[in-house]
Order: C-alpha cells, then structure tokens, then sequence
C-alpha cells in the first residue's frame, strides 16, 4: 500500500508521488510495527502496580521522577520479553519487502534462483541466515534481561 497505493492515490487527485523503495519499505514496517510495540510500552507501564505510584509520590517525587526512577525500569524488564518478539518478527517481516523488489536477503535469493535455478539451495540458505539472526537476536535478548534481573542466578 505504501509503495503502490500511495502514489495510485495520489496521481488521483492530480499529484505526482513517488517514494523510492528503500523509503517505502521503510516506512510500512515502521508503521507496521509501531503500534505492535504502544501496545507492549503501554501494557508494560499499567501492569506494575499503583502502589508503586503513591509511595513515589509519598517520598516527594514528581510525575517524571516517577516514571524514570520508579516505573519505568520496573515495566522495561516486563516489556523485554514481548519486545524481544516485535523486534525477531520485524526481522523475519522484512522478507516482505522483496515484494517491491527491493533488495533485502530474500530477494536477493530469488534473484541468485533466477540466474542458476538451484532454488532448494539457495531457499534453504536464505532460510538458515533467517533462522542465525533469529536464534541471534533471541540470545542477545535473553543476556540482557538476565542482565536487568534484580535476582542474580548465581546465588542459586
């Protein structure tokens, strides 16, 4: 829709539009995943507790203070799990972009398939970088909330 919708669009009311295709991928799995993450921020700030709020707020903080002393880093370590999920899907979604015939990894597959048509070889390897940066990412996400964990696993 951003990449040819938008200037369909356009061109109706007498526009011309265009976006090149890295602006256009661009901006559709940010929007794509924009409001997938508000949600995560915002559920991850209304699950700790209101207590938590009053006893701020009986100590003197302010509103702000509250948030970047008190909640917040309560709630990042509740929203890590859920964020670490947007970010291997937005990873994993920027496949999609092959559509416009922008040149990510699965594109460029397609293309190496179209030159030599070993498709099983080249689909399976794609598909192994994908399943690397996944197990990549998903490592990086599990050290640093272990990292933020109030609890060491040491002392076990």
């Amino acid at each position: 829709m951003i990449y040819f919708g938008l200037p369909a669009l356009a061109q109706n009311f007498g526009f011309i539009f265009s976006l090149n295709r890295l602006a256009a991928a661009v901006i559709a799995l940010n929007l794509n995943s924009a409001a997938y993450i508000a949600e995560i921020v915002r559920a991850g700030i209304q699950s700790i507790d209101p207590g938590q709020t009053e006893a701020s707020q009986a100590l003197g903080l302010s509103s702000v203070q509250t948030m970047r002393h008190v909640i917040f880093p309560q709630a990042l370590r509740r929203m890590l799990p859920p964020l670490g999920n947007e970010f291997i899907s937005l990873l994993k979604d920027t496949s999609l972009v092959a559509i416009i015939g922008f040149e990510e990894l699965f594109r460029k597959g397609q293309l190496i398939v179209a030159e030599n048509y070993r498709s099983f070889e080249i689909y399976a390897t794609v598909a192994l970088v994908y399943l690397f940066l996944t197990l990549l990412s998903s490592q990086a996400f599990s050290r640093f909330e272990r990292s933020l964990n109030p609890i060491n696993e040491k002392s076990n």
